[in-house]
């Protein structure tokens, strides 16, 4: 479990794609914490897991073509920065909210008002992820915990602070960008279940009329 707050910025060492997906090295001499072969790691918001106990700050992992298929991990290029976070250990704190690292799929960058006063970042999504997003709610974008400022037909914003700016990868996004997004695990643990709920619970319908009893009892003719 992670809870969206970025504790380093690494640096894309290597790519190397295999059969499987992808081999990624990322330099990060800045996270701290229990770090070791088998352990998870967030990177850009995708939980991945060390291949190796990192030695002189080098991470390793590897993505399968399901995480390529549904993030932007395929997109990046050496010396590309990345949004870092170790999983959370029981005796910290939640300071963002609770974060699976399971990317749901990727928003694109509508606008960015770049206002210091009131920094705003308007996203889309595809239609099938819109109703996990609720005004005031929680959502992750490229790892970074945010809360919804305002909604939109098509999506919505989040308004940054300057630490989010100057601790993360958004400061640089722009328009067209594809940004990993996951929802609140809460908020589509509830959508589900409604609409389970709904599928199962229909209108009775009602039973069909008897003509012929009406005739004989006078009501029809």
């Amino acid at each position: 479990m992670f809870t969206g707050i970025v504790q380093a910025l690494g640096t894309v060492e290597s790519l190397a794609p295999h059969d499987r997906g992808l081999a990624l090295a990322v330099r990060a001499p800045d996270l701290l914490g229990p770090l070791e072969q088998g352990g998870s790691v967030t990177v850009a918001g995708v939980c991945l897991t060390l291949t190796e106990t990192p030695r002189d700050g080098l991470l390793r992992f590897d993505a399968v073509q399901e995480t390529l298929d549904k993030t932007n991990l395929g997109q990046l290029a050496v010396g590309d920065p990345v949004n870092l976070e170790r999983a959370l250990l029981a005796s910290e704190p939640l300071g963002g909210h609770v974060v699976q690292g399971h990317v749901d799929g990727l928003a694109t960058v509508v606008s960015v008002q770049d206002d210091p006063a009131d920094w705003r970042l308007r996203v889309s999504l595809p239609e099938t992820m819109r109703g996990w997003v609720i005004a005031k709610g929680s959502v992750t974008l490229n790892g970074v915990s945010l809360t919804v400022a305002e909604l939109f037909d098509d999506g919505f914003d989040v308004a940054l602070i300057p630490e989010t700016l100057q601790k993360t990868t958004l400061d640089a996004a722009k328009p067209g960008d594809a940004i990993n997004f996951e929802a609140d695990a809460m908020v589509k643990t509830i959508v589900a279940t409604v609409e389970r709920v709904g599928a199962i619970i229909t209108p009775a319908q009602p039973e069909p009329v008897d003509m012929e009893l009406l005739k004989k009892a006078g009501f029809a003719s």
